[in-house]
Order: C-alpha cells, then structure tokens, then sequence
C-alpha cells in the first residue's frame, strides 16, 4: 500500500514538471481562462439585477468608500471621486431641466480630452442616456453624419470647437438639435451655454427612478474611436513624445496606455540620463511592432507591455497574457471553445473570402495569413453600426462551414504560429496582390524600419497602367542626421524581401501625416501616386539593372506607363 502512495504522490509532484516541458504555457492558460470566466459570472450576475448593475454604480460606489482620492488629475487640476460625483448630478439635472434629456435619449460630446468628459458621460448614465463620442478633429459633412448616425437630440461642444459646429449649426437646427458650449456664456445665436446651468443646479444624488428601465442591452455609449481608461487617470490635451516622461515622473503614474506609433515616438526622442527613472511599471495598448517593442524595453525599463487585438464593434479579442514579443496573444483550446473563432483563407484582390467547391470557407494552415472570423453567438454577439444596416451586414459572413451559420468578419488578417501564438499580419484594405502574390504593407514596412537612416515608413500599393494588381510603394521619413542612399536600401530590401514585396518607388517626405488616432493617411499618398510631375517630394525608383534606387524622372515615368520600362 505504502509504494502505491509514494507513486501515486511522485506523480502528482511530476506532473506539474510534465505539465510545463509538454505544454510550457499551460498553467498561464489555465490562469487566463479562468480570470476569463471569472470576469463573465459577474458580468451575468450584474446584467441579472433589476436595476441593471452598471460601471456607473461601480463608480458611485467608488465614491462612497474614498471620496478623496484623486480620479482625474489635468495639468494642475485634481478631481476627486467625490467631486466628480458632485459634477456629474449637477450635468444630469442641467441636462434634463434644460436639455429635456429622458432615459433612453442620447448627448452628442465633441470636444478634446478634459475632466468634463469624464462627469458629463457620467452625467448622462444617471439619466439613462447614451454618449456619442464625436472626434474633435473632423468637419463639415463627416461631422454632421457623425451626429446623425447616433440619433442624438442634443450636441455639446466645447468653446474652442465654435467655426466646426457653426459650420453645420443651420442644418442642426433644421432637425430641432439643441446646442449648448461647454462654456459659461456663448458667442453664438443658437447655442446656449452650459457650465451656468451647472453651477446652478443641485448636487444631490439623482434618483433611480431616472433610469429604472436600463438593461445590459440598452445603449451606453457611441464610440468612434477607440481608447480605455483606468483608476486615477492623468489627461492632457494633446500627446507630446518630449514630455511623456516628464508627465509620468511629475504625476507618479505607474500604467500607461498606448495606441499605434506612440512607443515608436517615444523611442525616437533624444536618449537622456533619466530614461529608466520612472515608476511606469505596465503599458497596454496595441499597434506595437517587434523592433518597436524590444527597443521601448530596452530604452526605459523592464515595462511589462500588454499587447491586445480588439475592435470596438468586435466580437473577439486576444491578450497577450504571456509576454511573448510581437505576438498580440495566444490561442488555446480552452478559450476557443468559448468563442468559435477562425483563420480562413482570403483572396485579397477580390476581397472576399475563398471558398471551395461546395461554396464553404477554407481554414489556412499555422504560419499562413488569414481572415479572422467569429461565430456570432449570445457569447460573443454583433450589434452592428448605428444607423449603418449596410455597413452592418457587410461584417457578417453567412454560410462559413454550414449552412446558416452566421460570423462575425473582423476585416483584419492574422497568423498563428506553431506554438499557438497569435500575430497581426494586415488589414484586409492594406494588403494588396503584385505578380500574383499577396503582399503585407505592415511586413514590408517593418523590414524598411530596420535601416538606420529611415525614421518611419508607411506602404501601399499604387496602380500601374498596363498592369494587374498593385504595385508597393513606401512614403518615408529620413532621420535628421541621415541621408537616402539608393545602394544600400536596395542591398536591404533586396536581401529581406522576395522580388514581388520590393516597394519599386520611394517617395521621402519630411512629415508623413497621421490622423487622430495614430494612423498613416495613406488613402492620399495611394492618390498622389507616383508622378513626380505631381509629386514635388524627392522620388526614386528601384532599377534592378543599376542594383539601386535611382531618382525618379519624367522619362522613366513615361516608359513605365508605355510598359518600355518592365516592372
């Protein structure tokens, strides 16, 4: 009896060991899954209680055990959970008194980051109303359609914003929208303003009845643009990679968030002493390249990076839980039992998935590019775009490997490796087909960071007459001390990159345009094409008889459009 115990205790300390050289990240999937499932029972169990429990009763509770503690701190200002709890029943009762603003209707915002963000959002919870978060950077006609796709009946802005909504004020008036400053007077005939009715309105806790009938499916917030938030959180009106590190030293913040070519920014900064003195101990955010990632580490700290793939609208999301670089999570079979997700097989010239001959998608391989798709089930559901039933119905795909069934399509391709961990590849838009091959811009563009010279690169592809598909093309940014040097860059992609994914024109700028979110306007530079009669911008070509780049001229212009010069 005694030996069968020994063994059977022998195996049960063994199996851990097995566990770990077999399957070296189970027990970080393990923890993953059921953090997963943790964080699901109390979503159910919150969506179960009448009222509805909500991140708005999170917050008022919050306020009720530290009413003290700082929540938002902008420049010089602190606000206090008590303070913005405060603020946020005096913008309710303003809003319902002078606004008419009832459970279920919805408040336009359009206005840059600032603590009344924060408690107007708040504000419209305790009415039972949806935020439409307007992106302060747009204008004209994208602004009005915008507003009008949330169905929102009232639109506050903030001062500084006046020319954008005087702009479309008439055809706002037109549909009986009421518009108010984030301001204590107004300038504008038409516009009222709003921090007067504020001040002047009680600061008592408003009642429940406000918003009795809210439910887990009710509307809370029209989102544009992505972004997430934390515990006390530190704003400032716009992002400065020269003082990011000042900022977090000054305000002891120790998460930060990050979005696209942030941390490549702040890599780019001039090295100083004080680099790695900070008390920034996690930075989550996605968009991160490898390089870009190993480089922020190295730079400032052993930060621990979170790496997420999500959208907005999404029905899937991946974490990178685990730490592996340039990787945006990590599949295991625990979680995709939960969430039925797929890799399929994308033609990227007809952008459109491949089927086979009984008109069913095609699953594609470990290390092989594909369509990320999940089944739309009451665990991961799709609620399509406000005011968009076409768009809607464009992210749904019928029919995937049954008849009936119905999945979400992310637009986004992605790549598994064979140790399951998943990598972003491309988006559907940017990747384009040359020579009958699939070409990934976010690839080409990475190889192109790894040269010295090159600052940043974006890359596209631009038609050429005479020929099918795409060809690549790269807009870079040199750095300030570097010059181009056609040999050595050709040498470069030549040695990275197969013949096809060679980007055949360059064109330097000294800026390369983002827009609010950090991303390359890469729909004018496909325009402008590749003509230096109306590009003005140094432009070169990649001559495969000369083995470098050469600057572009008219003449060869012209021979690449009479097919004399072969591409």
């Amino acid at each position: 009896m005694l030996p069968a115990l020994c063994s059977a205790l022998a195996g049960l300390l063994l199996l851990p060991l097995l566990l770990c050289g077999f399957c070296p990240y189970f027990f970080q999937d393990l923890r993953f899954v059921f953090t997963m499932a943790r964080l699901v029972r109390r979503a159910r169990r919150a969506g179960a209680r009448r009222p509805v429990s909500t991140l708005l009763d999170v917050f008022e509770r919050r306020a009720r055990r530290t009413p003290h503690k700082p929540l938002l701190v902008f420049g010089d200002e602190v606000f206090t959970y008590e303070e913005v709890e405060r603020l946020s029943s005096q913008a309710a009762r303003a809003l319902r008194d002078a606004a008419g603003l009832r459970e279920g209707g919805c408040l336009a915002l359009f206005m840059g980051n600032r603590p009344a963000y924060v408690w107007v959002w708040l504000g419209c919870a305790k009415l039972g109303c949806a935020v439409a978060c307007l992106n302060s950077n747009i204008r004209g006609a994208s602004l009005l359609r915008s507003f009008q796709s949330s169905g929102a009946t009232v639109l506050l802005a903030a001062p500084e914003l006046k020319e954008a909504v005087e702009e479309i004020l008439p055809l706002l008036k037109e549909e009986n929208v009421q518009v108010y400053y984030l301001s204590k007077t107004s300038a504008t005939e038409g516009v009222e303003s709003f921090l007067d009715k504020v001040d002047a309105a009680s600061d008592e806790p408003t009642p429940l009845s406000w918003r009795s009938n809210i439910t887990f499916k009710t509307p809370a917030i029209y989102i544009y643009t992505s972004g997430t938030t934390g515990a006390t959180i530190v704003l400032c009106a716009r992002f400065s990679a020269s003082q990011f590190w000042d900022d977090c030293r000054k305000y002891d913040v120790t998460v930060i968030q990050y979005i696209g070519e942030v941390l490549r920014y702040l890599c780019n900064t001039p090295e100083r002493h004080n680099d790695k003195n900070h008390r920034v101990r996690l930075a989550i955010g996605n968009g991160i390249r490898a390089d870009v990632w190993s480089e922020f580490i190295r730079r400032f700290g052993n930060i621990n990076i979170l790496e997420f793939y999500a959208s907005t609208e999404g029905n899937i999301s991946f974490v990178n839980y685990t730490g592996r670089i340039g990787a945006v999570g990590r599949v295991n079979f625990l979680h995709k039992k939960i969430l039925r997700y797929e890799l399929i097989k994308y033609d990227v010239e007809k952008d459109e998935p491949v089927r086979d001959e009984n008109g069913y998608c095609i699953k594609v391989p470990k290390g092989k590019p594909g369509l990320l798709i999940c089944k739309i089930t009451q665990y991961a559901p799709f609620s399509g775009y406000a005011g968009a039933q076409q768009q809607t119905e464009k992210k749904q795909l019928r029919n995937v490997f049954e008849k009936g069934d119905l999945y979400f399509n992310s637009g986004d391709l992605l790549v598994m490796d064979n140790d399951n961990f998943i990598y972003f590849h491309d988006r559907t838009g940017d990747t384009f087909r040359w020579k009958g091959e699939n070409v990934s811009t976010t690839e080409v563009a990475d190889i192109l960071g790894l040269l010295d010279c090159i600052q940043e690169a974006v890359v596209y592809g631009v038609s050429v007459p005479g020929y099918e598909g795409r060809t690549g093309m790269a807009c870079i940014r040199l750095k300030e001390t570097s010059e181009f040097n056609g040999e050595s860059v050709y040498r470069h992609v030549n040695t990275q990159l197969p013949n096809y994914a060679r980007p055949r024109f360059i064109r330097i700028k000294s800026d390369i345009e983002l827009t609010a979110t950090f991303k390359y306007r890469k729909v004018q530079l496909v325009e402008e094409g590749f003509n230096p009669a109306v590009i003005k911008d140094p432009l070169y070509f990649l001559d495969d008889k000369e083995n470098r780049y050469v600057p572009m001229t008219q003449d060869i212009y012209n021979s690449i459009k009479t097919r004399d010069f072969k591409l």
